[in-house]
């Protein structure tokens, strides 16, 4: 291995430079109230910054109360919802993390039960315990699947006052002191329901040709690039293929799109797939270690910008691999965190750069090198 791991090598974006590659990837909690953090929240993220991770993402905000998925989804739709988050920014920053938030609408995907009351619509069970459903949109009047709302068809005045709120978000996202934004525009939500020809037959500039189809994402992505610090970087998540059995959205288009927010002014593709009809991640992929890699390697090839790996990759020599191999900048780490949330202490010391506990906070090398001395290692 080598002596200093690319893993852990800063990466300067624009004027922000993160202390290593490891990222924390959004991961909704759906355990907001009204859209506000919890304390939840707090303990959730917090512990990934104690872990040492070089940026933690806030999950997925909605920039519109309807835009959320769930009830229980943060929101960031109100300078008060941004105010309450300030406190985690603040934490998060004083252990050396960067702050990231991800924001969102669900478009034909919202007014969805938690996952651990079913996953689907909202029902008259889910009505009982107060959560009820409200009206969703989308390109075209498509439901997601059968049983699911019908959803609106978004006219010009609904996807202006949608990109707007993006706008706004971003810019209370910046008040707050968050330094990397991103815009999701993956899993079958808005933007990406723009994309796919699945879920967008408009007739309109904004379907039927990939150029049509992505006019609307990039006007956002444009939109918030003006807003947002020209000092601070700016990401865009990407399904790059529905990975259904026929037809989609498929890699090519993903590079074409990458090309196209490269101009705007977006610095990193955040590369993930599917959940164009299931899911937030659904598709057809056979999920081994690192399945996305993939991905993120040809649209950093082939578009040229810088792009961040995430799906399954568990081990510290593995991300190093990947990183080595130029197929990505940054590894985005989910579920594995929720596991071990001290998983870039455990990468460090895997790849010789920390032989005790000096990355780790004082708080727990003072006890931690102690016990190993008692212990004889």
């Amino acid at each position: 291995m080598t002596a200093s791991p690319r893993l852990f090598e800063p990466l300067t974006l624009r004027g922000v430079t993160l202390p290593n590659r490891i990222v924390i990837s959004p991961m909704c909690q759906y355990t907001a109230e009204d859209g506000f953090p919890t304390d939840w929240h707090f303990a959730h993220l917090a512990k990934f910054a104690l872990g040492g991770a070089g940026c933690v993402f806030f999950e997925a905000s909605a920039v519109v109360p309807e835009g959320r998925i769930t009830h229980g989804d943060l929101g960031i739709w109100s300078d008060d919802h941004a105010e309450r988050l300030r406190p985690i920014v603040d934490f998060l920053e004083s252990q050396g993390s960067v702050a990231g938030i991800q924001i969102a609408h669900a478009g034909r995907k919202a007014a969805s039960q938690r996952p651990w009351h079913g996953n689907g619509p909202l029902d008259e069970t889910d009505a009982a315990r107060g959560e009820e459903q409200w009206p969703v949109v989308a390109p075209s009047p498509l439901a997601m699947a059968d049983g699911w709302l019908m959803p609106a068809e978004l006219d010009r005045a609904g996807m202006d006052e949608i990109r707007d709120a993006f706008v706004a978000a971003a810019r209370r996202s910046d008040a707050i002191g968050i330094d990397v934004l991103e815009i999701h525009g993956a899993h079958g939500y808005l933007l990406h329901s723009f994309l796919s020809p699945v879920s967008n037959t408009r007739t309109d500039d904004y379907g039927g040709a990939l150029e049509n189809r992505m006019r609307y994402p990039l006007e956002v992505a444009e939109a918030v690039r003006a807003a947002w610090p020209e000092d601070k970087p700016l990401f865009f998540r990407i399904s790059a293929v529905d990975g259904l059995e026929e037809g989609g959205w498929q890699i090519e288009d993903s590079v074409a799109l990458a090309s196209a927010l490269k101009e705007v002014g977006i610095d990193v593709i955040d590369c993930s797939s599917g959940g164009i009809g299931g899911g937030a991640t659904a598709a057809r992929i056979p999920r081994t270690e690192g399945f996305q890699v993939p991905f993120a390697a040809a649209v950093r090839a082939q578009a040229g910008i810088a792009t961040m790996a995430v799906g399954l990759i568990l081990e510290a020599a593995h991300a190093e691999e990947i990183l080595m191999a130029g197929e990505t900048d940054l590894i985005a780490i989910a579920r594995e965190a929720l596991w071990n949330p001290f998983w870039p202490r455990h990468a460090a010391k895997s790849l010789g750069i920390a032989d005790h506990y000096e990355t780790w906070p004082e708080q727990y090398s003072w006890w931690l090198s102690r016990r190993d001395k008692f212990m004889g290692r």
